[in-house]
């Protein structure tokens, strides 16, 4: 039993448990606090998402739909192990569950079967959904899973739980599957060896000579959406397509003129802002500062 974390104190605790984070919009008060408490809370509660594709989860889990408003869950898990936060608060994740189950996750016992739906879990746990599609085909890639142990470690870690404390939603209301394609026995497991090891250290960091200044920057810095003008020749643009390329965004149709603005940089830019969280307009072409930074074009 704990009092909820700041949403900067849960971020680090990702972050420090070695997870990468991406946020999206306004997640830290992005919530349903108007429609009842959020806390005391006592674990963490994992889901799988029955969908597809990363961008498209994420907003659903960030927007929800006609009868369920979002948010619904703290963090979406990709398939590479990212973790996407969508809210913080009260979400609609967890709905009603067992108070039995409850209670053994305070108590930090055994749990016993879920066989009534009365307790109120979106007040009482943080929430997960993991992108899969719970058919028991769809594979739980080694990154994902690593994540879901991450993340429940984490927070385990910064309430000072055991990892009995980190349930599945099949576990929490009767009629329910997920997570699917995995045992919640096994995660905890896992979580409980990753307590156990202790908290990551992070390497110490090794001042470097000192140097005169470099000229230029490591990286390319954002050269302002009016500069993506069709047609414009530069290495600046070759140098973003092979970045577009590595994080998997390729939407490339010729390797000709790769330093020749075009429609290939435009569809591939458009699947990057997608795969950083951002939907509808805001993920259209020109480029924005903050996903432009976060792709890293080396300077050319």
């Amino acid at each position: 039993m704990a009092q909820p974390t700041s949403a900067a104190t849960f971020l680090q605790a990702l972050r420090d448990e070695g997870l990468t984070v991406i946020e999206v919009g306004n997640w830290r008060t992005h919530n349903r606090n108007s429609k009842g408490p959020f806390g005391p809370v006592h674990g963490v509660m994992i889901h799988h998402t029955v969908t597809k594709g990363t961008a498209n989860t994420v907003a659903l889990c960030r927007d929800g739909h006609s009868t369920l408003p979002g948010p619904l869950c703290h963090g979406v898990i990709d398939k590479e192990g990212v973790v996407h936060l969508v809210g913080y608060g009260r979400t609609n994740h967890a709905g009603a569950g067992d108070p039995d189950v409850l209670q053994a996750v305070i108590d930090e016992r055994q749990l016993p079967g879920d066989n009534e739906a009365t307790a109120d879990g979106n007040r009482h746990f943080y929430g997960f959904e993991c992108i899969n599609l719970g058919d028991g085909k769809d594979p739980w890639p080694a990154a994902q899973l690593l994540a879901i142990e991450q993340v429940s470690a984490a927070i385990c870690r910064v309430h000072g739980w055991s990892a009995r404390s980190v349930i599945g939603h099949l576990e929490w209301q009767p009629g329910k599957i997920d997570p699917r394609g995995f045992t919640m026995t096994s995660m905890r497991q896992r979580v409980e060896a990753r307590l156990k090891a202790g908290k990551p250290t992070v390497p110490p960091v090794t001042k470097p000579p000192v140097k005169k200044p470099p000229v230029k920057p490591v990286y390319e810095p954002f050269p302002g959406a009016a500069w993506f003008v069709m047609g414009r020749k530069s290495p600046i643009v070759a140098a973003m397509r092979r970045r577009l390329v590595a994080v998997g965004c390729n939407r490339y149709q010729t390797s000709a003129n790769p330093d020749v603005l075009g429609t290939g940089d435009k569809a591939s830019y458009e699947a990057w802002q997608r795969k950083c969280g951002y939907t509808g307009t805001a993920a259209k072409w020109p480029p924005g500062k903050t996903t432009w930074d976060l792709l890293k074009v080396p300077n050319s």
